[in-house]
């Protein structure tokens, strides 16, 4: 079991962090410098980027993981199906576990898992979609968007200020001036907290609006009878608590929050679970009241989960705007427009293009 060994570099607070950080951080200066470059030559049209078959919303963040881009992607597809398009969601398919939550949370949407973003919007289009969501792809340049969406995490912000490996940035600060909307995200912070980053945003980008979105627990699920309970249920419990995500820290604070005592069972973000893990989670969860992990985790541990096991249950989120309603719908708006202009479908985009489906590619990069 691992999965806090890159973030204890990156936010410890003790010396072995800071010396790790100042160990990696020539390796970070690169790092940015070449994810600078490759900005430039997207910018000024030495490396080619492709117009889509479909109007498309792009969906990511500047850090590794952990700022809801999944279910704010699945928030935008439902709000586009709800206005009466019928969105695709396209994502890299990196772990299993995402394209699984999106057909769960969206099954009147179309979900393509392709490393190639355009041939998977153009398989989309085939397939019927007449727009697109693009899941964490704020840095695949490749393929262009009508909209642009950078996610924040407020519990991260003002934390995160290397580039990989010394830091979690996928690239530097620098590159939010490409986003049309920023949406700030709150698991555990507090409003005001997440309020003054949106303050510091709209000082940083005053081209974009900014949005708060709290990621808020609204229930709990037995990820293997479906049934559901309140939250409120968890107060005094003891929770085995399994995470394999980007962000667990703000997970377990959510559970505790919610007044259960929390033992911590931490993967790596996708962890491909299998059936030792699963042995090891039963065991440990014999003595505790509840087996509790997120939607990310219960799409993979379900299938393997014994019968005659505990209950394995899951919180379900939802997405709560609770600033800047009107610039997402806007957003929103933009890509419905535009899907006026989209010609009648040409054709298949190629049995490399797989629906509900995985495929290994490195074309989009």
């Amino acid at each position: 079991m691992s999965g806090r060994g890159p973030e204890r570099v990156w936010y410890g607070g003790t010396r072995v962090s800071a010396l790790a950080r100042a160990t990696l951080a020539p390796a970070g200066w690169a790092y940015c410098a070449a994810a600078s470059l490759r900005n430039r030559l997207y910018d000024f049209g030495w490396l080619r980027s492709v117009e889509p078959a479909l109007p498309t919303l792009a969906v990511g963040n500047l850090s590794v993981g952990g700022s809801g881009k999944t279910p704010v992607a699945a928030w935008a597809a439902r709000r586009l199906l709800e206005r009466g398009a019928s969105p695709a969601i396209v994502l890299r398919g990196y772990g299993a576990d995402e394209p699984l939550v999106h057909q769960q949370i969206n099954p009147r949407a179309l979900v393509i898992a392709n490393a190639d973003r355009v041939r998977a919007v153009q398989q989309a289009r085939f397939d019927g979609a007449d727009c697109a969501v693009l899941d964490d792809a704020f840095q695949h340049r490749r393929i262009r968007r009508r909209e642009n969406w950078l996610l924040v995490s407020a519990e991260r912000w003002g934390r995160d200020q290397r580039c990989l490996p010394a830091g979690p940035l996928r690239e530097p600060r620098s590159a939010i001036g490409r986003a049309t909307v920023i949406v700030v995200t709150r698991k555990s912070a507090p409003r005001a907290s997440a309020e003054a980053v949106m303050r510091q945003l709209s000082v940083a980008a005053p081209h974009a609006p900014v949005a708060l979105v709290h990621l808020a627990p609204s229930a709990l699920v037995d990820a293997l009878a479906g049934v559901s309970r309140a939250t409120e249920s968890l107060r005094d419990t003891k929770v085995l608590a399994v995470a394999a995500i980007g962000n667990p820290g703000a997970f377990f604070v959510q559970l505790r929050s919610a007044g259960a005592t929390v033992d911590e069972a931490v993967y790596r973000d996708h962890h491909a679970f299998d059936e030792r893990d699963v042995r090891e989670i039963v065991d440990r969860g014999a003595s505790h009241d509840l087996v509790l992990c997120t939607l990310k985790d219960a799409v993979k541990l379900a299938p393997l989960w014994p019968r005659k096991g505990p209950a394995l249950w899951y919180v379900s989120q939802d997405v709560e705007v609770e600033h800047g309603e009107a610039a997402l719908e806007a957003s929103l708006t933009t890509i419905l427009a535009a899907r006026a202009s989209v010609p009648p479908t040409a054709g298949p985009a190629g049995p490399d293009s797989t629906a509900h489906g995985y495929r290994s590619s490195t074309a989009d990069q």
